[in-house]
């Protein structure tokens, strides 16, 4: 498989060049940029302009871009009106939320991207009917945008009611939108077990965040590190058995402590297809 970093590793720190350059040059063929307005600020017509240019003369492939969770710069921790949700059952709040999604695709008129990986719903969210009828208006629209500007939106196994496998199965089926996932196997492991949920997934996969926990919470340790238990060796079977379907992409928290995250990726990296 293509190896894949997301830049969650460093996303408390603004995305620049120079580390697109490090991830370049340690052999890792794409990346996935995640919109958090600390990190990559979407509506930033300077930076999104800077990584048009460094893109076009490189190797490395904006393979996805992850959709923006809040609006403020401290993970939403300014109030819960800066929390994005396409599943808001209030209208004009939700014409807002799909508007700030769409200004994140039009980065793709600058920086092309083949996937927008979106969130259905927000941690913990109850299942409604009312929630999959918002959800449905809200991708309606966003996939007609995002697909005028080449991008096609895969939704993510999340901890909530509305977003596991089973139940992005049901959006599915109730909507006939056909939407395809990401399957998150760190979500996975918390939701039900990994190989149950991928099981699920599996026919309409096409990335992947790679990430480990304890089962309980959402810890997006290295795999095999300390306090993971997932069997990577069990997922890396289930993993290869849809070849060519996703690239190796891992989606890691940021250890302010380690000195070089990219350089312990391509250790996981080396680790995980030696299994």
């Amino acid at each position: 498989m293509d190896r894949a970093l997301s830049s969650h590793v460093i996303v408390n720190h603004r995305l620049t060049t120079s580390w697109l350059g490090r991830v370049e040059r340690a052999g890792i063929s794409s990346v996935e940029i995640f919109c958090a307005k600390q990190h990559l600020d979407w509506r930033n017509s300077s930076q999104i302009a800077e990584l048009g240019h460094w893109f076009r003369d490189s190797e490395l492939k904006l393979h996805s871009l992850h959709s923006p969770m809040y609006t403020d710069e401290y993970w939403g921790r300014s109030g819960p009106d800066t929390h994005i949700n396409i599943t808001e059952r209030v209208k004009a709040q939700r014409i807002k939320w799909v508007d700030e999604i769409k200004r994140a695709i039009e980065v793709a008129e600058v920086v092309p991207f083949r996937y927008l990986i979106q969130h259905l719903g927000v941690n913990d969210q109850e299942f409604s009917e009312r929630s999959v009828d918002a959800a449905f208006s809200s991708l309606d629209e966003l996939g007609v945008f995002a697909r005028q500007r080449g991008v096609e939106i895969l939704l993510e196994n999340i901890r909530n009611e509305m977003a596991s496998a089973e139940r992005l199965q049901l959006f599915n089926e109730m909507t006939h939108l056909k939407m395809y996932y990401v399957f998150d196997a760190g979500h996975a492991n918390i939701m039900g077990g990994v190989e149950n949920q991928f099981t699920i997934m599996a026919p309409r996969i096409r990335s992947l965040h790679l990430h480990d926990n304890g089962g309980v919470d959402d810890q997006h340790l290295y795999p095999q590190a300390p306090g993971g238990n997932i069997d990577w060796k069990r997922t890396m079977e289930i993993l290869r058995s849809r070849p060519g379907q996703y690239p190796l992409l891992l989606e890691l928290k940021e250890v302010p402590e380690m000195e070089h995250p990219i350089d312990e990726a391509v250790k996981v990296f080396n680790n995980l297809e030696a299994l």
